[in-house]
């Protein structure tokens, strides 16, 4: 039978889907492993557009709602802020 994860294991597993997720859908090689551990601004070395950024919030609203059991508006703030904190920089 499989172990079931910590809430910290979700919360830390969910950081790392949404990031991979972000590379991916702007097209960058990256992955949460390579920018791991830094302390730097690292979210503003990579660009992605307006529309990719829209596409990546939508996909992770829908995540945080299954993951986290939340209704939209509570997983679209959530989103919202962790855009803000690692959303990469748009470029025109």
């Amino acid at each position: 039978m499989a172990k079931r994860l910590t809430r910290e294991q979700k919360q830390n597993q969910a950081v790392i889907d949404l990031v991979n997720k972000m590379f991916e859908i702007a097209g960058h090689s990256v992955t949460y492993d390579d920018i791991k551990g830094r302390q730097d601004n690292w979210y503003q070395q990579w660009t992605m557009t307006e529309e990719q950024n829209k596409e990546w919030r939508e996909w992770g609203i829908k995540y945080i709602k299954k993951e986290k059991r939340l209704l939209k508006s509570y997983a679209d703030r959530q989103m919202a802020m962790f855009d803000l904190n690692y959303g990469l920089k748009i470029k025109q």
